[in-house]
Protein backbone atom coordinates (compact mmCIF):
# COMPACT_ATOMS: atom_id res chain seq x y z
CA UNK A 1 0.00 0.00 0.00
CA UNK A 2 2.76 2.58 0.77
CA UNK A 3 4.10 2.25 -2.82
CA UNK A 4 0.66 2.86 -4.25
CA UNK A 5 0.27 5.99 -2.13
CA UNK A 6 3.62 7.30 -3.44
CA UNK A 7 2.49 6.66 -7.03
CA UNK A 8 -0.76 8.52 -6.38
CA UNK A 9 1.21 11.38 -4.82
CA UNK A 10 3.55 11.60 -7.84
CA UNK A 11 0.60 11.42 -10.26
CA UNK A 12 -1.16 14.17 -8.33
CA UNK A 13 1.93 16.41 -8.32
CA UNK A 14 2.48 15.96 -12.07
CA UNK A 15 -1.13 16.84 -12.89
CA UNK A 16 -1.15 19.74 -10.48
CA UNK A 17 1.91 21.12 -12.28
CA UNK A 18 0.20 20.73 -15.69
CA UNK A 19 -2.96 22.43 -14.46
CA UNK A 20 -0.87 25.28 -13.03
CA UNK A 21 0.96 25.71 -16.35
CA UNK A 22 -2.31 25.67 -18.30
CA UNK A 23 -3.84 28.24 -15.94
CA UNK A 24 -0.82 30.56 -16.27
CA UNK A 25 -0.92 30.22 -20.09
CA UNK A 26 -4.60 31.08 -20.30
CA UNK A 27 -4.41 33.88 -17.72
CA UNK A 28 -2.06 36.04 -19.80
CA UNK A 29 -3.55 37.50 -23.02
CA UNK A 30 -0.27 37.14 -24.96
CA UNK A 31 0.43 33.51 -24.05
CA UNK A 32 -3.28 32.66 -24.47
CA UNK A 33 -3.26 34.18 -27.98
CA UNK A 34 -0.05 32.37 -28.96
CA UNK A 35 -1.60 29.11 -27.70
CA UNK A 36 -4.75 29.73 -29.79
CA UNK A 37 -2.56 30.30 -32.87
CA UNK A 38 -0.77 27.03 -32.13
CA UNK A 39 -4.09 25.17 -31.80
CA UNK A 40 -5.04 26.51 -35.23
CA UNK A 41 -1.73 25.45 -36.78
CA UNK A 42 -0.47 29.02 -37.29
CA UNK A 43 3.20 29.74 -36.59
CA UNK A 44 3.71 32.87 -34.46
CA UNK A 45 5.46 35.80 -36.17
CA UNK A 46 9.24 35.70 -35.85
CA UNK A 47 11.40 38.64 -34.79
CA UNK A 48 12.85 38.61 -38.31
CA UNK A 49 9.42 39.03 -39.95
CA UNK A 50 9.26 42.53 -41.37
CA UNK A 51 5.47 42.68 -41.04
CA UNK A 52 5.51 45.30 -38.28
CA UNK A 53 4.75 48.72 -39.73
CA UNK A 54 7.32 51.48 -39.47
CA UNK A 55 5.07 53.78 -37.36
CA UNK A 56 4.71 51.00 -34.79
CA UNK A 57 8.46 50.34 -34.73
CA UNK A 58 9.12 54.08 -34.26
CA UNK A 59 6.72 54.08 -31.29
CA UNK A 60 8.60 51.14 -29.74
CA UNK A 61 11.95 52.87 -30.31
CA UNK A 62 10.69 56.07 -28.65
CA UNK A 63 9.49 54.18 -25.57
CA UNK A 64 12.83 52.31 -25.43
CA UNK A 65 14.68 55.64 -25.57
CA UNK A 66 12.52 57.01 -22.74
CA UNK A 67 13.34 53.91 -20.69
CA UNK A 68 17.07 54.37 -21.37
CA UNK A 69 17.11 57.92 -19.97
CA UNK A 70 17.69 58.50 -16.24
CA UNK A 71 14.29 58.31 -14.62
CA UNK A 72 12.28 59.63 -11.75
CA UNK A 73 9.13 57.94 -10.40
CA UNK A 74 6.74 60.25 -12.30
CA UNK A 75 8.25 59.55 -15.71
CA UNK A 76 8.32 55.80 -14.99
CA UNK A 77 4.64 55.94 -14.02
CA UNK A 78 3.87 57.78 -17.25
CA UNK A 79 5.64 55.11 -19.32
CA UNK A 80 3.93 52.37 -17.29
CA UNK A 81 0.51 53.90 -18.05
CA UNK A 82 1.32 54.18 -21.75
CA UNK A 83 2.42 50.54 -21.93
CA UNK A 84 -0.66 49.37 -20.02
CA UNK A 85 -3.05 51.32 -22.27
CA UNK A 86 -1.36 49.93 -25.39
CA UNK A 87 -1.49 46.37 -24.05
CA UNK A 88 -5.21 46.70 -23.26
CA UNK A 89 -5.87 48.12 -26.73
CA UNK A 90 -3.94 45.30 -28.44
CA UNK A 91 -5.72 42.71 -26.26
CA UNK A 92 -9.11 44.05 -27.42
CA UNK A 93 -7.96 44.04 -31.05
CA UNK A 94 -6.56 40.49 -30.89
CA UNK A 95 -9.76 39.26 -29.20
CA UNK A 96 -11.80 40.78 -32.04
CA UNK A 97 -9.46 39.20 -34.64
CA UNK A 98 -9.94 35.74 -33.08
CA UNK A 99 -13.71 36.28 -32.94
CA UNK A 100 -13.66 37.08 -36.70
CA UNK A 101 -11.43 34.03 -37.21
CA UNK A 102 -8.81 36.35 -38.75
CA UNK A 103 -5.76 34.37 -37.65
CA UNK A 104 -3.27 36.37 -39.75
CA UNK A 105 -4.39 39.62 -38.11
CA UNK A 106 -4.21 37.93 -34.69
CA UNK A 107 -0.66 36.80 -35.52
CA UNK A 108 0.41 40.38 -36.35
CA UNK A 109 -1.25 41.81 -33.23
CA UNK A 110 0.37 39.16 -31.02
CA UNK A 111 3.76 40.10 -32.49
CA UNK A 112 3.07 43.69 -31.41
CA UNK A 113 1.97 42.48 -27.97
CA UNK A 114 5.36 40.75 -27.60
CA UNK A 115 7.12 44.09 -28.10
CA UNK A 116 5.03 45.65 -25.32
CA UNK A 117 5.63 42.64 -23.04
CA UNK A 118 9.39 43.22 -23.54
CA UNK A 119 8.97 46.91 -22.73
CA UNK A 120 7.02 45.98 -19.60
CA UNK A 121 9.89 43.71 -18.50
CA UNK A 122 12.42 46.50 -19.07
CA UNK A 123 10.23 48.87 -17.05
CA UNK A 124 9.98 46.38 -14.17
CA UNK A 125 13.78 46.07 -14.14
CA UNK A 126 14.07 49.88 -13.97
CA UNK A 127 11.65 50.10 -11.06
CA UNK A 128 13.27 47.39 -8.95
CA UNK A 129 16.57 48.62 -7.49
CA UNK A 130 19.31 46.17 -8.42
Amino acid sequence: FPLRRQEEQRFSEQHSSLINKAYQTLLNPLSRGLYLLELNGVEPAQETDSDADSAFLMEIMEINEKLAEPKNEDSLREIETLIKVKQEELTREVTAAFERDDLQEAKLLLAKMKYFANLEDKLKNKKVPS
